[in-house]
């Protein structure tokens, strides 16, 4: 599934792909989408995009003379698990474009269209961000930081620490191979209580004689786990790379594989979480805790499970993409019938 960093790409592509293109004409949605239909027409206008969290707003704007006028629109999107943008020529459209910005004449005919193979994104009309998420673990750190050590009689954070990071509500942008990454290299057993972990961090104050340099260079040597929440998605997005341009392969998941320490990495061992998702960690596993959790995989020990996902077809998040590459004999994951059907734009 793409996670803030994967966003934050995604609105750097369309940024750069959009720069100096002038859109026009309606916008299209696929005849087997399941977003709402998006009541904007201009005979002249321009894209833009910015992503907070695990969202992305895609701003349209008319030029000054546009017909008819109107107002700009705003669209607010959740990728899902397979979820991107992509710019395609008009009359070689990607499969499963549900959603469809035209190029308008004169220069070549092109589409910036969102891709979706599973169909689990979403969009609203709108620019407001998405009620109840906090604040973004890459962009507002020192808000993100205070609003969970705020937080922490929060009955969410009784949950096991792997699980409570899932929580958007206090960790906008983490998910699943992230959270395996901060708790690797913090050594955090990740079914401890996320209170127990946290609430040490109350008391991590920087002494008031300690310069500007020494507090930097405590904070790079020994990262606590909300700094690890800021820090390593922002290593991701330094990686870079083509995942949500036109083009797309081995290549562009090499950087991320050399980079991951934990997730899907061979030796390390995962589980199911309580709610069904997968974590990633170093060690033997702990007792089970659900009685119906149950492998995913072959035993790599008394009580260490393994587990491989099945990809999907298409660009997907850097998580993703990596364990389609680890068992390439599985190329194409579940889908509905729904999905097998939709029809190829026109």
């Amino acid at each position: 599934m793409p996670e803030g960093p994967e966003l934050h790409l995604a609105s750097r592509f369309v940024n750069a792909a959009c720069a100096g293109l002038v859109f026009g004409g309606a916008v299209e949605t696929s005849r087997c989408s399941r977003g709402p239909a998006v009541p904007f027409e201009s005979s002249a206008y321009r894209i833009s995009a910015s992503a907070r969290g695990k969202e992305l707003r895609l701003a349209l704007r008319p030029l000054p003379g546009a017909l008819p006028a109107r107002e700009p629109l705003a669209l607010v999107f959740r990728f899902g698990m397979t979820g991107s943008f992509r710019l395609a020529p008009r009359d070689a459209l990607p499969a499963h474009a549900h959603l469809r910005f035209y190029t308008a004449p004169p220069g070549p005919r092109l589409a910036l269209c969102f891709v979706d193979a599973r169909r689990f994104g979403r969009w609203h009309l709108g620019g407001d961000w998405q009620p109840g998420r906090g604040p973004c673990v890459l962009l507002e750190y020192e808000r993100f930081r205070e609003n969970v050590l705020r937080n922490l009689a929060h009955k969410a954070f009784e949950q096991p620490i792997c699980e409570a990071l899932l929580d958007q509500r206090f960790f906008n942008g983490i998910g699943n191979y992230l959270r395996a990454e901060i708790l690797h290299r913090l050594g955090i057993p990740p079914f401890e209580k996320a209170r127990t972990v946290l609430e040490a961090l109350q008391q991590r104050r920087p002494s008031p004689e300690q310069t500007l340099s020494q507090k930097i260079r405590a904070k790079l040597q020994s990262p606590d786990l909300l700094e690890l929440c800021h820090s390593v998605p922002k290593e991701v997005v330094q990686l870079g790379g083509k995942g949500y341009g036109p083009e797309s392969g081995e290549e562009d998941f090499a950087a991320f594989r050399a980079w991951l320490r934990c997730y899907g990495v061979p030796g390390m061992s995962s589980l199911r979480d309580r709610r069904g998702r997968t974590i990633w960690f170093q060690g033997e596993s702990p007792a089970r805790r659900n009685p119906r959790e149950r492998s995913r995989g072959r035993s790599t020990g008394p009580r260490a499970l393994s587990f491989q996902a099945r990809p999907v077809p298409g660009h997907v998040g850097h998580g993703e993409a990596l364990l389609s590459k680890v068992q390439p004999s599985s190329r194409r994951g579940p889908a509905s019938s729904r999905t097998q059907k939709c029809p190829r734009p026109p």
